[in-house]
């Protein structure tokens, strides 16, 4: 009988399958600026420290790992707290079956409940796919950094895209962290936001 589809948070024990899924992207690709594919233990820790105060998802789609996204710091000083930047990854077998918009609904219903007020997205120039699912799900282009980086034998920029997850608040309060909202009983409807842009 085949699995139903389900997103969920990572766990440590998935850091061998998003490591399979990052390899290649950036072993051979420009789109990770990362240099070096990240041992199983260091992309365990990632995980558990994002987890500390982020989401970090994985997609199951016909009993494998088919993507994870996660949502991370901007930038370290007090007033950046309500601004997170996203990433999306999905495996290259489960391409166009609307699994990065469904990690992404996810994500941000999630990322919105905590109370982050802006979501941004930093792409490796040129990726029309990620473009696409970017501007999809709401993100609008802001700018170019120029020649930021250097892969794959050539020099590189990032174009820098944001959502606004909602209207900023006058007085805001610092955003929840995640262990918190997963303790409400609206985090199960919030993981599952996404499932219904998988196509099976």
């Amino acid at each position: 009988m085949p699995q139903m589809p389900a997103i969920r948070l990572a766990t440590v024990t998935d850091a061998a399958a998003i490591r399979a899924i990052y390899a290649p992207i950036v072993l051979e690709t420009h789109i990770s600026f990362e240099q070096v594919v990240p041992a199983e233990v260091e992309i365990a820790a990632r995980v558990q420290n994002t987890l500390a105060q982020h989401p970090w998802l994985v997609c199951e789609l016909d009993g494998r790992l088919a993507g994870y996204a996660y949502a991370s710091a901007f930038r370290s000083r007090a007033a950046y707290q309500w601004t997170t930047e996203t990433t999306v990854y999905v495996h290259s077998d489960f391409l166009r079956r609307g699994v990065a918009r469904a990690l992404y609904t996810s994500l941000l219903a999630l990322l919105r409940a905590q109370g982050y007020v802006t979501a941004v997205g930093v792409i490796a120039l040129p990726n029309p796919a990620s473009i696409r699912a970017h501007e999809a799900i709401g993100f609008y282009k802001i700018g170019v950094f120029r020649n930021v980086g250097h892969k794959a034998g050539e020099w590189r920029d990032t174009g820098w895209w944001q959502l606004d997850l909602r209207p900023p608040p006058t007085a805001p309060e610092s955003p929840v962290p995640l262990p918190a909202l997963e303790q409400e009983g609206r985090f199960a409807s919030l993981l599952a936001a996404g499932l219904p842009h998988i196509r099976r």
